[in-house]
């Protein structure tokens, strides 16, 4: 009863709605055709990589695991391709776990020394060990497979098959060159784990050209499945159902080296040695490599590997769904029952709100319908019947009408509510047009609403500040959130404000959206806290300056006497915990006060200066000198290996400060006495120290000046 009343209703509305029935048949036939001439594809494949984003996560398949070869190892060793015999000890390490495979998805058609020999002798003690070759097609030269390993047929191909959009969406398994059959790197590996269960290759019971392993056939790829278009289905080909890159574990050949990795992790796994090093440029987009080639991030080479291997052996072991598609009839009754349901929503719902909840629920039912079917392995087409759906609900001439008048409305609205707002408010279309402008907005940037209407920020303000509200505005059409922001507008008359500008996105019940600002004037405001930080910078630089003038000589810049003796007490802190020897020189100069008398006062200052700079230049940056007052100056020597060291810079000192100064034209001769102390040989306390190499220097200048004197006598 229920089949039969709605059939009855189909039919009405057929007989009633005809040109909506004629448009949807149109649309239908519209979108076949696109899709048979490949026009669809590239969106087809687009789709399907967005599913494979949207999967949930899966668990790690711990049965493989990668070995990588990353920058860092490529450094240690010191060259590519890595010496055969580097690879051979990692060989014989990892064999030692006792894994079921080992794939070595690394070229060795040619010898790599040192350590060829060594190589060979490895890899004929591994029955599991399989190397790679690439035979040769169209797009590139082939690579020759390891010697050792060809003659003991311990070989698989590494080829794959790129996809329009430079993606790869499927693998081979088999391919056969000149009568020859050839095995992938993949399948050879999953093959040797598969044999270990039990489980071992056979022809397909449904078709004896298809691979069969236990319970799982292999269905082979044909032209026209899923999204392709007259695809190329040369070798033996299935869809990938591709785990996430993450989803391997991965160590480095120098762990494997150094034994840090757990026996546990290799033994009885599939153990995969590649690259994963950018420079090697190894790399290839899968259906994970969101955006375009050249944005979009790939995965290594052996991480391809390692997802074809893992796509074997979860739908042999743990019946993970391998791709399925329809066929071309079923195809296109699924997009012509789209292109209905597309019309009749616009059929049944005349209120544009409503009709644009109902197309917008009705794709993501579409959507929804493909993701459930994704996760159970279908792959039905999405893009076609979302073209047919959204083609169909825009035949109506009646509702373009409809949504014209809706915006006229939705103006209307707005220009009324703005009106009653003090503050300057502006509302912008799409495509960042002012549509409507109250009269405080137009006595704000100083512009007759005339000359605004319709234009945009290029239209009224310099490039840059356009540029910046065109940024803005369009970071807000994109995500549709609300963002305020700060930014400076110059008006008509050249005055330059600060505004804070609150904007946000509004959409009427015709879907149309409409950008609507709020601008607050700033300047005055920036303009205090500007005023405000500024008094904070000078009082900060104000209290630097006088905590500099209490810790250093106005006249050298040296350390004062303030600061000598809190250095002085730190350094033998640090001399008594450390068990270190520390120097105390008392400087005097002899001859300064016939200088002031003779030359003058300021010669006497710029003397004092040039000395501080040599005391400076001839000692460590660990040392302290400092200026006492008048012409005595110190310097303190911590860390010292023995006294004699102390001798030596005392000279070093006499000899700097005996040579002549030049100052302001007169040739200017002094000398220093130096008087020293060593801690803790001529005492530990900070008095006695100073006293004794003050001592010490009035007998230097006893003895005759221009020499250094130590506190007691150095052996």
């Amino acid at each position: 009863m229920l089949k039969r009343s709605l059939g009855h209703r189909i039919k009405q509305w057929v007989k009633q709605e005809r040109p909506v029935s004629i448009a949807t048949a149109g649309v239908t036939g519209a979108v076949i055709i696109l899709r048979l001439m490949g026009v669809l594809q590239l969106s087809e494949f687009a789709a399907l990589d967005q599913l494979f984003r949207l999967r949930p996560p899966e668990p790690l398949d711990d049965r493989i695991v990668i070995v990588e070869i990353n920058e860092t190892n490529l450094q240690q060793v010191g060259q590519w391709p890595i010496p055969d015999g580097v690879m051979a000890q990692l060989l014989r390490k990892l064999n030692a776990y006792h894994p079921r495979a080992i794939g070595l998805d690394i070229y060795r058609d040619l010898p790599v020394q040192p350590g060829h020999e060594e190589f060979v002798s490895t890899a004929k003690r591994i029955p599991n060990l399989i190397g790679i070759e690439r035979i040769q097609d169209s797009s590139s030269l082939g690579v020759a497979p390891p010697p050792v390993l060809s003659e003991r047929q311990q070989v698989g191909f590494n080829n794959v098959v790129v996809d329009a959009d430079g993606k790869i969406r499927r693998s081979l398994l088999y391919w056969h060159v000149d009568g020859k059959a050839h095995t992938s790197l993949g399948l050879q590996l999953a093959l040797i784990y598969l044999q270990a269960e039990g489980i071992t290759a056979q022809s397909s019971t449904v078709n004896s050209d298809y691979l069969q392993l236990d319970q799982t056939v292999f269905r082979s790829f044909q032209p026209w499945d899923g999204g392709y278009v007259q695809a190329d289905a040369n070798g033996y080909q299935i869809l990938v159902n591709f785990p996430r890159p993450s989803s391997f574990r991965t160590v480095s050949i120098a762990d494997v080296l150094a034994n840090r990795v757990p026996a546990e992790w290799l033994r009885d796994r599939i153990v995969l040695i590649g690259s994963r090093a950018p420079s090697l440029e190894d790399v290839f987009y899968t259906p994970y490599s969101s955006g375009q080639i050249g944005t979009a991030k790939p995965i290594f080479g052996v991480e391809l590997q390692a997802s074809f291997i893992s796509q074997i052996l979860s739908a042999v072991l743990d019946e993970r769904p391998l791709i399925k598609v329809w066929g071309q009839p079923l195809e296109w009754l699924w997009i012509g029952a789209w292109s209905a349901i597309g019309a009749a929503v616009i059929w049944q719902v005349r209120s544009p709100l409503r009709a644009f909840v109902g197309i917008l629920g009705a794709a993501i039912g579409l959507g929804g319908i493909c993701y459930l079917a994704f996760l159970g392995g279908w792959w039905l087409p999405l893009v076609p019947p979302a073209l047919g759906l959204v083609g169909a609900a825009t035949v109506s001439i009646s509702h373009i009408a409809h949504l014209q008048e809706e915006l006229k409305r939705s103006k209307e609205f707005f220009q009324t509510v703005i009106n009653t707002i003090p503050d300057p408010v502006f509302v912008k279309d799409k495509d960042h047009h002012c549509i409507i402008l109250n009269e405080a907005y137009c006595q704000f940037v100083g512009y007759p609403l005339e000359t605004l209407m319709e234009k945009s920020d290029y239209d009224i303000f310099p490039q840059e500040q356009a540029d910046n509200f065109w940024t803005h505005d369009e970071l807000i059409l994109q995500t549709g959130e609300a963002q305020e922001s700060e930014a400076e507008l110059t008006d008509a008359f050249g005055t330059t404000h600060l505004i804070a500008t609150k904007k946000s996105l509004h959409r009427d019940g015709a879907g149309n959206l409409f950008l609507v600002g709020v601008i607050r004037d700033i300047t005055e405001r920036k303009r205090a806290e500007e005023e405000l930080r500024r008094s904070n910078i000078e009082l900060k630089l104000s209290e630097d300056r006088l905590r500099y003038l209490a810790y250093h000589d106005p006249l050298t810049g040296l350390a004062n006497r303030k600061q000598f003796h809190e250095r002085l007490s730190q350094s033998l802190d640090w001399a008594r915990s450390s068990n270190e020897l520390l120097a105390l020189m008392f400087l005097d100069l002899d001859g300064f006060k016939q200088v002031n008398d003779t030359l003058g006062h300021d010669i006497g200052d710029e003397l004092l200066k040039v000395v501080a700079q040599r005391l400076t230049n001839n000692l460590r940056t660990s040392d302290i000198v400092s200026r006492l007052g008048g012409d005595e100056f110190t310097v303190i020597l911590p860390g010292i290996p023995e006294a004699q060291y102390v001798g030596k810079v005392a000279q070093k000192i006499a000899e700097s400060i005996s040579q002549v100064f030049v100052l302001d034209g007169h040739d200017v001769y002094v000398t220093a006495s130096i008087g020293i102390s060593i801690y803790p040989v001529d005492g530990e306390a900070e008095e006695i120290l100073i006293k004794n190499a003050d001592t010490a220097m009035y007998r230097a200048k006893q003895l005759g000046r221009n020499q250094h004197q130590f506190c007691h006598t150095i052996g």
